[in-house]
């Protein structure tokens, strides 16, 4: 990432402290801060998001800033709003947030603008209101790429099932408007049936099994995300007696996102075929790493980062957007994701 600094000395002693972004002789900091991040979590019913918490934790516990006592929103607007609110009373110099209703959270983000407390938002971009830093990976990949696995791998003929995530996500939004777009250009033999589910495992199931009645030959899933769509897809799918290994006739072909240990063991197992690792850990690194950059008043600038990431520029601020990659049966061991290192973790 470039960081704007003073002089290429300030440049080569950030580089040499932080090991984590590269700087450019064209910015300047506003000098050094301090003070407590109000660290909201989005919610509990996920193991992605849960595994978010812990690296959250861990940061917070290695000192990566000085937190005020963590909140949970679990997916209610009103209660992210609360949070918000609490935080601004408490002396919050920075505030990390990931709000799942990415349409109803800019009064609040307009409030803490006016106090001049930066935001860093994790894996959604608000509408509207002023952002410090967004941390996601590109959703509309998500879309284009589980498009792609499914299409090649279905030969470009067959019935797939998208699990829509909430619509009123920028995520939600982003991965559904990607996928569409792809199949209809790439792919248009392939039968797409758009479940909207508002990111609920139990509406996911019960919508899968209507369209399963109603067309039996349904040959490929898309999950929007796996850490809640995973377990009641398969529980279906293995009493409907359609849960047949990869590779062997009937296979249904499943793509995934999010990158969960579960998701991988059902990858080996051959029960689902691929996922998107959305990278939790980086998730959590770069949240306290850009609040702390927030509260020592640097600033960023578009370009390509150090950590295989590009920083764009958004209407309400700037977008670091992570790397997140395709994981099937060829790379599911592969030590560098995060899933396969959460044994290895104090």
């Amino acid at each position: 990432m470039r960081v704007r600094t003073t002089s290429a000395a300030a440049c080569a002693v950030l580089l040499a402290v932080t090991a984590l972004a590269g700087c450019n002789r064209e910015s300047s900091d506003s000098g050094t801060g301090g003070g407590k991040v109000g660290i909201d979590l989005p919610r509990s019913d996920s193991d992605f998001w849960n595994s978010y918490q812990n690296y959250i934790k861990q940061g917070v516990k290695d000192g990566e800033v000085s937190a005020l006592p963590l909140t949970n929103s679990q997916n209610d607007i009103g209660k992210l709003v609360a949070n918000v609110q609490t935080f601004r009373d408490q002396g919050a110099k920075a505030v990390v947030m990931a709000p799942q209703d990415t349409g109803a959270i800019a009064e609040s983000l307009n409030a803490l603008n006016e106090k001049k407390i930066p935001v860093i938002s994790v894996d959604t971009r608000p509408d509207k209101g002023d952002i410090y830093m967004v941390v996601r990976a590109d959703n509309k990949a998500y879309g284009t790429n589980a498009c792609k696995y499914l299409g090649e791998q279905l030969k470009g003929k067959g019935k797939v099932v998208e699990f829509q995530g909430d619509l009123s996500s920028i995520n939600g939004r982003d991965r559904s408007e990607a996928f569409k777009a792809c199949m209809d250009k790439d792919f248009p033999d392939i039968k797409v049936f758009e479940l909207a589910t508002d990111w609920k495992g139990d509406v996911a199931s019960a919508k899968l099994q209507s369209t399963l009645a109603a067309h039996p030959d349904i040959n490929g899933i898309y999950m929007q995300a796996g850490g809640v769509f995973l377990q009641p897809t398969l529980a279906l799918l293995e009493q409907k007696k359609l849960l047949k290994p990869a590779g062997s006739p009937g296979h249904i072909t499943i793509i995934s996102n999010d990158g969960i240990p579960e998701e991988f063991d059902a990858i080996k197992a051959g029960k689902i075929d691929a996922t998107i690792s959305q990278p939790a850990d980086l998730y959590a690194k770069y949240a306290l790493y850009y609040a702390k950059a927030a509260l020592d008043g640097k600033t960023f600038e578009e370009g390509p980062t150090d950590h295989d990431s590009t920083i764009i520029k958004i209407p309400n601020g700037y977008e670091d957007q992570l790397p997140a990659p395709l994981v099937t049966k060829d790379n599911v061991d592969d030590p560098k994701l995060w899933a396969n290192q959460l044994g290895k973790k104090n």
